[in-house]
C-alpha cells in the first residue's frame, strides 16, 4: 500500500531521466495498475499526461535557473498511438521560450524510440507573481 509520500509523481512512479538547459525527460515505469483497458495493456492517458505537465514544467524551472511556483494554463497533448504494454514511457518536455508572466513549453513522449512518438504536447504555464 502507498502511504502518500511523495506526492502526485510518486504515486505514478515518475522518475527523472535526464536533462539539459531547458528540457527535462521523466521515466514512467509500466505498471498493470495504470492499464485503461485489461484487454490491450494499454497505459491509460492520463498518466502520459500527468507526466508530461510535470516534465514540461520543470523545464521552465530548469530555464530560469530556479524554481518559480506557476500554474498550468494550457496543455495540449496530440495521442498519436497508445504505448506499448510493459514499456516504459519517457517524456520529454522542453522550454522554448519566457515572457515576464508566461512560459512556452513542448515535448514528446515515446515508450523506446524518440523517432516514434506516442504524443506530442504543446503549453503555457502562468506565473502569478511573474518569472522575473
Amino acid at each position: 500500500m502507498h502511504n502518500g509520500a511523495g506526492g502526485h509523481g510518486s504515486r505514478l512512479g515518475l522518475s527523472y531521466h535526464a536533462h539539459g538547459a531547458d528540457w527535462v525527460e521523466l521515466a514512467l515505469p509500466y505498471d498493470p495498475a495504470m492499464v485503461g483497458d485489461p484487454e490491450t495493456g494499454v497505459i491509460a492517458s492520463g498518466p502520459i499526461l500527468s507526466m508530461m505537465d510535470m516534465a514540461t514544467s520543470m523545464a521552465v524551472w530548469l530555464k530560469l535557473n530556479s524554481f518559480r511556483p506557476h500554474a498550468t494554463l494550457d496543455l495540449r497533448v496530440d495521442y498519436l498511438r497508445p504505448a506499448r504494454p510493459g514499456r516504459t514511457v519517457i517524456g520529454r518536455g522542453q522550454c522554448y521560450r519566457i515572457t515576464r508572466s508566461i512560459s512556452f513549453v513542448r515535448g514528446q513522449a515515446h515508450d523506446g524510440d524518440p523517432e516514434d512518438p506516442l504524443a506530442h504536447v504543446a503549453g503555457t504555464f502562468m506565473a502569478p507573481g511573474g518569472y522575473s
